[in-house]
C-alpha cells in the first residue's frame, strides 16, 4: 500500500513528518508521491490565512482519489472545518499526532482482517500524547537530520495563532536528545538540524539551548554539523552565541523579528529591544564568515504608523539581513489582534510589504554577489544539486570521473551565483 505525507509550514512540522513517514514504510507502505497514494497524511500550518487556504485545496485534491488524514496546527483549531472538506478525511489533533507513528500496524491488521482502507483508519483508537515521540533516525525527504528538541511556546504575540495551537514551552530532556543525535549519526548523517516551535525557549530556565548545544558538540564526532531552525531574538544569550564559533555550527541563521520599531513590538506583544537583535547580529558576524542572516517581518502590524514604519525600514536597510521572508499582517482568529482598531489600511499594508520584498531582493543579490571565489562546504541531496553550509542552493560540479553522492559534504569553492556554482576539490 501506497503513503505520502505532505508537509506545509516550518521546519519542526516537516521533522515530525519524516518520523510519521519512517514509521509507516517500516511497517511494509511504500512511501510516495501524493498522486499515487492510497493515503495521504497531510501535516498542516496556521500561521497565516493563505497557508490555511493552500491546506484546504490540498486536501481536497488528495481526497478526490485517497484517504486523508488531516494533522497539526490548522487541524487542531479548525477540525470541523477540516472535516467538512470531504467525508474521506480524518482529523488527529495536535495531541494526537504522534499516534500517527501506531498507526500503520493497526492499518495492516485491520485490512488483513477484511476492513477498507477507511474503516482502518476510523476503527484506530488509540491515543499516544507524547509530544516528542518523532525520533526518526531515516529521513525520506531530506539528505540531512531534523531533531525536536522543543515543542510549544510561552509568549502570547497578538497575531499569532501557533502558540494558541500547540500551548505552553516544553523541552526534550538533554540527555534523551543527544541519544537520538547519536542515533542519527550511527546512520550516516553529516547534518542535524535543531527545530522546535520556538527553539530558543528551549530550558530557558535551565542551561537553555546554549547548554544543550554544548552537550552535542561534545558527544558528536568532527563531521557532523549542526543547523539550528528559527531563532527568537528574547532567548539569544552569550552561551548559546558561543557555541558558534565552532567549525560544525552552519553559518545559517534565522530571526523572526516581525519589526524593527519598539513601540510596535510593545503593541504586539514583543518583548526585546532592537539594540539586543542588532548585538546578535554583530556576534554571529563576528565568529562566521559572512554568515546568512535572514529574518521575518511582518508589514502592517497594528500601531505601524508612518513614523514606525521609516523606523522600521531604515534598520532593515542598514543591517543587511542576507533576506527576508516578508508577511503582510493577517488578523487570525483567537488572537489579541484580531479585532484591533489601530491596524494599517490594507493598500498602505501591501505597498509596505512590497518595498520589503524589493529591499529583500537587493539584500539578497549583494548577498550572492559576495559568495563569488569562496570556499564552501556543501550538502549532496538529489541529481547534481545540494545546501552549502550557508543555505544556498547550489549546482555540484566535481572532478571528473566522480560521482555524486547523496549525504556526503563536498569542499569546494563558488564560482557562480546564476544559478550559484560549487565546483569541488574535495570531500570536505
Amino acid at each position: 500500500m501506497n503513503v505520502s505525507v505532505y508537509t506545509l509550514g516550518c521546519r519542526l512540522n516537516q521533522a515530525e513528518s519524516e518520523a510519521i513517514a519512517e514509521h509507516f514504510k517500516n511497517a511494509g507502505f511504500s512511501v510516495t508521491d501524493p498522486r499515487h497514494a492510497d493515503l495521504v497524511i497531510v501535516n498542516t500550518c496556521t500561521v497565516t490565512s493563505k497557508a490555511e487556504q493552500k491546506a484546504r485545496r490540498m486536501i481536497r485534491l488528495f481526497a478526490k482519489d485517497s484517504e486523508v488524514i488531516v494533522t497539526g496546527c490548522y487541524a487542531a483549531l479548525s477540525p470541523e472545518e477540516v472535516k467538512a472538506l470531504s467525508d474521506r478525511v480524518t482529523v488527529f489533533s495536535l495531541k494526537e499526532k504522534a499516534s500517527l507513528l501506531t498507526l500503520p500496524q493497526h492499518i495492516g491488521s485491520a485490512i488483513s482482517s477484511g476492513l477498507s482502507l477507511h474503516d482502518a483508519v476510523l476503527s484506530f483508537t488509540d491515543r499516544n500524547t507524547d509530544l516528542f515521540a518523532f525520533d526518526a533516525s531515516s529521513f525520506q525527504y531530506h539528505s540531512r537530520a531534523y531533531l525536536k528538541v522543543q515543542d510549544g511556546c510561552d509568549n502570547s504575540c497578538g497575531y499569532c495563532r501557533t502558540t494558541i495551537a500547540r500551548g505552553p514551552s516544553v523541552s526534550l530532556d538533554a540527555d534523551t536528545v543527544v541519544e537520538r543525535a547519536l542515533r542519527i549519526e550511527a546512520e550516516g548523517f553529516h547534518e542535524i538540524m535543531l527545530t522546535g516551535v520556538n527553539l530558543t525557549m528551549y530550558d530557558h530556565e535551565g542551561d537553555g539551548l546554549g547548554g544543550l548545544v554544548e552537550k552535542l558538540l561534545s558527544r558528536l564526532g568532527s563531521d557532523m554539523r549542526i543547523r539550528l531552525s528559527s531563532m527568537e531574538p528574547d532567548h539569544v544569550d552569550e552561551r548559546l552565541l558561543d557555541t558558534l564559533s565552532d567549525s560544525r555550527m552552519q553559518p545559517h541563521f534565522h530571526i523572526p523579528i516581525q519589526s524593527a520599531s519598539p513601540a510596535v513590538l510593545r503593541r504586539v506583544g514583543r518583548v526585546y529591544p532592537m539594540e539586543h537583535v542588532e548585538y546578535i547580529i554583530e556576534r554571529m558576524r563576528k565568529v562566521k564568515d559572512d554568515p546568512f542572516i535572514a529574518c521575518d517581518v511582518i508589514a502592517g502590524l497594528p500601531g505601524e504608523g508612518e513614523r514606525e514604519w521609516e523606523e522600521s525600514y531604515a534598520f532593515l536597510s542598514r543591517v543587511r539581513f542576507a533576506a527576508m521572508h516578508v508577511f503582510p499582517f493577517s488578523p487570525r482568529p483567537g488572537t489579541a489582534l484580531y479585532k484591533a482598531r489601530d491596524r494599517v489600511e490594507e493598500r498602505i499594508r501591501d505597498e509596505r510589504a512590497e518595498m520589503l520584498r524589493k529591499l529583500s531582493a537587493e539584500m539578497g543579490r549583494e548577498y550572492l554577489s559576495r559568495q563569488i571565489g569562496k570556499e564552501t562546504e556543501v550538502l549532496a541531496e538529489e541529481g547534481d544539486e545540494g545546501t552549502t553550509g550557508n543555505y544556498l542552493k547550489a549546482r555540484i560540479i566535481l572532478p571528473e570521473g566522480r560521482a555524486l553522492v547523496k549525504g556526503f559534504i563536498y569542499r569546494g569553492r563558488v564560482t557562480g551565483v546564476d544559478p550559484v556554482t560549487v565546483e569541488v576539490s574535495s570531500l570536505a
